[in-house]
C-alpha cells in the first residue's frame, strides 16, 4: 500500500464495497431529495472531527485513526441531506476539508472559531450545506445569555455562559427562510447536569422566536451532546 493517497482517488475494492453497502442502507432509510417538495435537515455529532491519515486503511500505529475511507463515508451520509449541523469539529480542519472535497464544489460550509480552554475542548460548530438546494441568507451569530439570567432559571439553573455557545445561521430554500441553531451542551455525569444549559437555551430561543414572528422565520434547534471526556476525545484527533 502506498504511504499516501488522495480523497478523490478510486478506493480499494474492499473500501468500495463498504461504501456501496452504506449507500444501500442510506437509500433505505433517508428520503430522496425532491426539488420544491422537501428539505432535509440533519444534525450530527461527529466525534473529534479533526486530523486525518491520508491512507485508505490505518494501522494500530497510525495517529489519527480516521482515514480516507472514513472521510468518504462521512461525505456519503452528509450528501443525503440539504444542510447538516455538525458538532465536534476540532481546531484541525484536515478531516473536514477532505470531506468537503469528497462532497464536491456544490457544497459549502460555515463554522465558528474554536473555543479556548478546557470547557471548549478546542471545538467548533459547523453547518455543511448543498448549494444547489439552500444558501445562506445573511444571519450568522453566536448565542449568549444576559448576565441577569444567570442563576435565575430554576432547578439546574445556568450559572455561567455556555461552554460552547450555540451557533445560529439563516438559510433560504426557494422562497422560504429559516434559522438553524446548533447546540452542543455539556453532557455531564447525570441528566441534571445538562438542565442548566438546556433551560437557558430554551428560554433564549423562545424569546427570539417571539421577536422573529414579524419576519415569519422558521426557527429550528439542532442538538449535539458533549461528554466531559476531553482527554479521551483528544486521543482520536
Amino acid at each position: 500500500m502506498s504511504s499516501q493517497a488522495a480523497i478523490l482517488d478510486a478506493p480499494p475494492a474492499a473500501v468500495q464495497r463498504q461504501l456501496s453497502q452504506l449507500a444501500d442502507g442510506l437509500d433505505a432509510t433517508v428520503p430522496a431529495k425532491h426539488l420544491d417538495r422537501n428539505l432535509l435537515i440533519g444534525t450530527w455529532n461527529i466525534r473529534a472531527l479533526g486530523g486525518l491519515t491520508e491512507r485508505w486503511e490505518t494501522t494500530k500505529d497510525d495517529s489519527p485513526k480516521r482515514n480516507l475511507a472514513d472521510a468518504r463515508a462521512i461525505a456519503q451520509v452528509l450528501s443525503r441531506f440539504d444542510v447538516v449541523a455538525v458538532q465536534e469539529v476540532r481546531g484541525d480542519l484536515k478531516a473536514l476539508r477532505h470531506v468537503l472535497k469528497a462532497l464536491g464544489p456544490q457544497w459549502g460550509f460555515i463554522l465558528t472559531d474554536v473555543t479556548q480552554g478546557d470547557a471548549g475542548n478546542n471545538e467548533r460548530l459547523a453547518f455543511v450545506f448543498d448549494l444547489r438546494r439552500v444558501k445562506p441568507s445573511g444571519l450568522a451569530c453566536e448565542l449568549t445569555v444576559p448576565d441577569e439570567w444567570l442563576g435565575r432559571i430554576g432547578q439546574g439553573a445556568l450559572r455561567e455562559q455556555f461552554a460552547r455557545t450555540p451557533y445560529a445561521v439563516s438559510f433560504q430554500s426557494g422562497s422560504q427562510t429559516f434559522i438553524l441553531v446548533t447546540l452542543h451542551v455539556v453532557y455531564g455525569e447525570a441528566p441534571q447536569d445538562r438542565l442548566g444549559e438546556l433551560a437557558a437555551i430554551a428560554e433564549w430561543l423562545r424569546d427570539w422566536a417571539r421577536r422573529s414572528e414579524d419576519f415569519n422565520h422558521n426557527l429550528i434547534a439542532l442538538q449535539g451532546l458533549r461528554r466531559r471526556a476531553p482527554d479521551r476525545l483528544r486521543a482520536l484527533s
